[in-house]
């Protein structure tokens, strides 16, 4: 366990100082933070040590946690809830971090009512009510569409109010009517233009289920926000709105 993570594990779950060095750099690393002011920048890094506080890292498979991946997960976990709040992340406090893809036992109910059971490869996943399990090798591979951490904190706020089907927790000023009429237009829109074999910015992925596409989509608002502003603006206005935050205002 790193250093300076260690104590704060110890006495009380205190509040860790991310270096200032270190917390540059992981800013530096990644261009969904580019878009973040000299405040938000601040806001986000005492977000973030304020995560590392509430969750507990776990290291699978013999990985040893560094202060590195420990600040580069909190810090793009806490991008989304930067004008939510960590009350988004709350009831669950476990986060498992793999060196690289790893196996997830799967089971499957055929028509005739068999059931199968399989392993299936992943590079993270979200468990209701239990940890986040994330690769360590896709959370540095963050670029582009692609960011394997905040698809899978987007879960976590899907989850936050029951049953995960692409709706999260709303606050005032969004109506649940609203985000259905909206994401599932553009969702039904997508597999249609999928099934017609259209070439697509958003992963196929997206098509799944809305749960899905909620979170390959909110993957995209941060990493790739023209492109989802251009393919989908009104899912767009639609997820500023949700994350109060506008990366789309950073320049191409």
């Amino acid at each position: 366990m790193s250093s300076w993570l260690a104590p704060f594990k110890r006495w009380f779950r205190r509040r860790p100082e991310i270096p200032h060095g270190l917390w540059q750099h992981t800013l530096n690393q990644l261009s969904i933070f580019d878009h973040l002011g000299t405040e938000e920048r601040a806001r986000l890094k005492q977000l973030s040590e304020e995560f590392l506080a509430s969750k507990e890292f776990t290291g699978a498979q013999g990985l040893e946690l560094q202060d590195a991946m420990l600040t580069n997960i909190s810090a793009q976990a806490c991008l989304p809830i930067l004008e939510l709040g960590l009350s988004a992340y709350r009831d669950w406090v476990g986060i498992i971090v793999y060196p690289g893809e790893f196996l997830v036992p799967r089971q499957v109910m055929d028509e005739a009512g068999v059931l199968h059971e399989y392993e299936d490869t992943v590079a993270g996943e979200a468990w209701e009510g239990g940890p986040v399990l994330i690769s360590w090798q896709d959370a540095q591979l963050a670029d582009g569409d692609y960011n394997v951490v905040i698809h899978e904190f987007a879960h976590k706020l899907d989850m936050l109010n029951g049953e995960v089907d692409g709706i999260p927790a709303l606050h005032s000023g969004l109506q649940r009517s609203e985000w259905e009429n909206v994401l599932y237009r553009a969702y039904d829109d997508f597999c249609h233009r999928l099934d017609n074999g259209e070439a697509l910015m958003l992963d196929a992925y997206a098509a799944e289920h809305p749960s899905e596409f909620f979170a390959v989509t909110s993957e995209s608002f941060f990493a790739n926000p023209h492109g989802l502003q251009a393919a989908y603006p009104e899912l767009y206005q639609l997820l500023r709105r949700y994350y109060r935050q506008d990366p789309a205002r950073r320049p191409t």
